[in-house]
């Protein structure tokens, strides 16, 4: 059992890479067969582990951000902060960075941050002379910068893993460490090409159109208001005050609701649920915990965290971040039940590892970036990104392990 089931996990995966299938449909499909034939459990039981909470959280924001979208309500806010810069465009790509932080902070979904931001930051490229490479990158990073807010959908599967395992996590803490990461690359990033931009003479200023914000735009940016200050200030359950937003804003903004319905991230769900399934019923079988105690095995705890970096790296560059996250983290618990190294760093640098690699063009963010580059540089931005693909797959993993486990043991 214990083989067939890492079997079929590792099959999910590689399915989803080279199949035009969800993952998260396979991981149903998977857990119904290996608990219902395999363990005999009955479906109900198989079933059980469906989260729910994640699900009204999806279901809220992804609806919330798509009408946000289509109103044009965060075009006129990117627009509007873009104008306060006045003479000051180089640090456009800055603004794009915050803004995507900030969305991903709020509870959007990384690839609908991306997907917001991104035409954009592309067009910011085209009328103010940066390159598209770069400002593609900052809007990828910025998404992971504010994706492990305690509101957030990383946040949230992160925590609700180490609760169900009995750790207590430190939202705060792995925000933080995730914001202040992905800052310190962005900025290598950037600064790479201002120099190159410098000796080049590039001029970066140009004029920021404000579009028109109608009543409707309106109306939903004090919705946006009203989720931060519901979640953040009266600890109201993230997906519920979206949908209560929602709710208004179809009473005072009937409009706001037309096609919105079609912004729902229904494959995010889907991937999702599919996987928590699956993963909750490796631990009900044992699986976890055998592999936990193989991974325990390694002599040095240090060392079996590096691993599980690289593990959670190499595989989230090809495959989806937020369905590793709720495998990758579990494989942890013999590293941290040893008491040996401190909880919080290790969680953090592993779900670095996992996320940083998604500038690939393989995965969701990056292949949204090489989608809005103007088709005729379409090949050269995928080749480009395949290549800091290649060197974030291969540095990222190690400098986060580094920064939070490495160093700090020294």
């Amino acid at each position: 059992m214990l083989i067939l089931s890492i079997a079929i996990l590792v099959a999910i995966f590689v399915a989803a890479v080279w199949l035009p299938v969800n993952m998260g449909l396979i991981g149903f499909a998977a857990a119904l067969a290996l608990g219902v034939f395999g363990a005999g459990l009955p479906v109900k039981e198989v079933l059980a582990g469906f989260p729910a909470d994640l699900f009204l959280t999806l279901l809220g924001i992804t609806y919330l951000f798509g009408i946000a979208s289509r109103n044009g309500a965060i075009d006129w806010l990117v627009a509007r902060a873009a104008g306060l810069l006045g003479s000051h465009t180089a640090l456009l790509p800055l603004l794009v960075f915050i803004v995507a932080g900030v969305l991903t902070a709020l509870g959007a979904v990384g690839p609908a941050a991306v997907a917001i931001v991104a035409p954009i930051a592309m067009r910011f490229s085209r009328s103010h002379g940066f390159s598209p490479l770069m400002m593609g990158l900052l809007v990828v990073h910025g998404a992971q910068a504010g994706s492990f807010s305690p509101i957030s959908i990383y946040g949230g599967i992160t925590a609700k893993v180490l609760t169900g395992s009995g750790i207590e996590p430190d939202a705060q803490y792995l925000f933080i460490a995730s914001a202040a990461f992905n800052a310190a690359i962005a900025l290598m990033v950037w600064l790479f090409y201002a120099r190159r931009e410098a000796v080049a003479g590039t001029n970066h200023e140009g004029h920021v159109e404000v579009p028109v914000l109608d009543r409707d735009g309106a109306w939903t940016l004090a919705g946006l208001l009203a989720l931060a200050a519901g979640a953040l200030l009266f600890k109201v359950e993230i997906g519920f005050m979206a949908l209560m937003v929602i709710l208004a804003l179809a009473m005072v903004a009937p409009r706001t609701q037309q096609g919105a319905l079609k912004q729902v991230d229904w494959s995010t769900i889907l991937l999702i649920s599919g996987i928590v399934i699956y993963v909750t019923l490796l631990d009900k079988i044992g699986t976890l915990d055998a592999i936990s105690a193989l991974i325990g095995q390694v002599g040095s705890a240090s060392l079996a965290v590096l691993l599980l970096c690289y593990l959670a790296g190499v595989v989230s560059a090809f495959a989806s971040s937020t369905a590793l996250l709720g495998v990758i983290i579990p494989l942890s618990l013999p590293v941290l039940a040893g008491g040996h190294i401190a909880v919080m760093p290790v969680v953090a640098a592993i779900c670095i590892a996992n996320t940083i690699v998604d500038t690939s063009p393989f995965s969701t963010n990056g292949a949204l970036i090489v989608g809005n580059a103007p088709e005729d540089e379409r090949p050269a931005m995928l080749r480009k990104l395949l290549l800091y693909a290649a060197i974030i797959v291969g540095i990222g993993p190690m400098l986060a392990w580094a920064a939070f486990v490495g160093l700090p043991g020294l």
